[in-house]
């Protein structure tokens, strides 16, 4: 599979100048799209939003200086590298064009190489942002779930650990008063009257269980903390052989309370098959983290359905939320890959924002709720980081699917 070096827009009301621009760039691996005015290009952003823009200043309608502002004044588009590419070239026209948003000045006639030049030094940078984006949040993660392990590890193992000498003492306890009870059959009206008040029959029996619980929900917050670790694969290389089917089980533990019931819904039916795998040479705390990007909008997108259908009709009228991840072994152009899948029943995506889920900075939630970065992120880790794909189809009201596949 041969990867893009980046997906550009050409502006430009000369159709042999958008001729020479988009050949030269194609032919070293760019994806071009052109458009021949500043309305044209603001229209084809809409749906689908490039990595860089070349734009023309003189043209017929709004002018490129024009067209720049409206760019930079909208979150969609705003963070766009904007190249002014024209033969304008005094020093006030270049200034002006900086000012308001462009990140560099072409003269025409251009000079093919510089361009190429020009244009990877600012589709590098522009990766290179996502990248410390990328970083910052797992080395931000790896430092909270190292904190968090090192808080809760140490009380639960102390609880954890005395809970074996409380349930011996118990025994011992319960030892004593047999032989109380087998040595002194008539005790004095006062203690029975006690062991009907406490109900000591009962107490012996609930004592224990309350251990047991007590036991049980500490080896659940220990499977926690271990899941939480394995998920950010603290103390690990970076690269190496990992189990892909582990990493979702460990994100999916993380995302427990998320499939539970409440007010709105029924709880998430949860459907796991999972192929046998090899293990695979990859980044594990990456994966995880397209994992967890993917399962978090998936369990959004139900509960955002089943809570605004709750207003308008019975939750018996609508089938029960649903997730379904499935792993196997594929057949591709390329040979084997393994193939993963990700389905929700939840809301869905609309039809004409499909193609702009993976843009840097587009998000469908409301303010505060997402910075448009995840799937961006996810998306980069796939295709540059892991040498694979990923992909989304969806109908609006009734689910989404993401499948993923990565080489073996």
């Amino acid at each position: 599979m041969v990867l893009s070096k980046g997906h550009i827009l050409a502006v430009d009301d000369n159709p042999d100048n958008l001729l020479v621009i988009s050949e030269t760039l194609r032919n070293v691996g760019y994806t071009v799209a052109t458009a021949i005015d500043g309305e044209r290009a603001i229209n084809r952003l809409q749906s689908h939003q490039p990595d860089l823009i070349l734009l023309d200043i003189q043209m017929p309608g709004i002018d490129g200086f024009e067209t720049c502002r409206r760019l930079k004044a909208e979150p969609q588009t705003q963070s766009i590298p904007v190249i002014f590419l024209t033969a304008i070239s005094d020093t006030v026209n270049k200034v002006k064009g900086l000012q308001i948003g462009g990140v560099d000045y072409i003269t025409k006639p251009f000079d093919i190489d510089e361009l190429l030049a020009r244009v990877k030094i600012h589709i590098d940078l522009k990766k290179a942002q996502l990248q410390l984006i990328q970083d910052s949040k797992l080395s931000t993660l790896g430092e909270l779930v190292a904190g968090i392990a090192h808080e809760v590890n140490n009380p639960i193992g102390f609880i954890h650990g005395n809970l074996k000498h409380a349930t011996q003492y118990h025994q011992d306890i319960l030892h004593l008063l047999a032989l109380y009870e087998k040595h002194y059959a008539h005790p004095p009206a006062e203690i029975i009257d006690w062991q009907k008040q406490i109900d000591l029959s009962f107490l012996k029996t609930d004592y224990a269980d309350l251990l047991e619980s007590m036991k049980v929900g500490t080896e659940r917050i220990i499977g926690i903390v271990a899941s939480l670790r394995s998920f950010a694969k603290l103390d690990e290389a970076e690269w190496k052989t990992a189990d892909i089917n582990e990493g979702l089980n460990n994100t999916l533990t993380l995302l427990s309370h998320r499939l539970q019931a409440n007010s709105y819904q029924d709880g998430i039916q949860l459907t796991k098959s999972y192929g046998d795998l090899p293990l695979i040479y990859c980044n594990p705390a990456q994966l995880n983290q397209v994992f967890m990007n993917i399962l978090m909008n998936a369990l959004d997108a139900i509960d955002f359905k089943y809570r605004s259908e709750l207003e308008n009709v019975e939750l018996t009228q609508l089938d029960p939320p649903q997730l379904k991840i499935s792993t196997a072994i594929e057949a591709s152009d390329t040979g084997k890959v393994v193939c993963i899948q990700i389905e929700d029943n939840g809301i869905g995506i609309a039809e004409d924002i499909q193609s702009r889920i993976f843009e840097q900075f587009f998000t469908t939630k409301s303010v505060g709720k997402g910075a448009g970065l995840g799937m961006a992120i996810a998306h980069q880790i796939i295709t540059e980081k892991h040498g694979g794909a990923i992909n989304c189809t969806s109908e609006r009201g009734q689910g989404t699917t993401f499948t993923i596949t990565l080489p073996l």
